[in-house]
């Protein structure tokens, strides 16, 4: 895993819909699944979505803590 997509989860912010403005590592799981079902975004957004998608999923959210400021 590269170090600067986990900094982007914890750092980037989701641009548009319900959750606009949300850290990506904040969004709730439910969003996620629906995107997962629905199909991630093309480029950089769904990459990190779709890699939050599987650390949540598989309980490893652990690993963002000693990014998160």
């Amino acid at each position: 895993m590269d170090r600067k997509i986990l900094n982007d989860l914890v750092e980037f912010k989701m641009p548009y819909g319900k959750y606009k403005g949300y850290v990506i590592c904040n969004l709730p799981e439910y969003y996620l699944s629906w995107y997962h079902f629905k199909g991630f975004p093309e480029g950089k957004l769904g990459m990190l979505l779709s890699t939050i998608y599987e650390i949540k999923l598989n309980g490893l959210e652990y690993l963002l803590k000693p990014l998160k400021k």
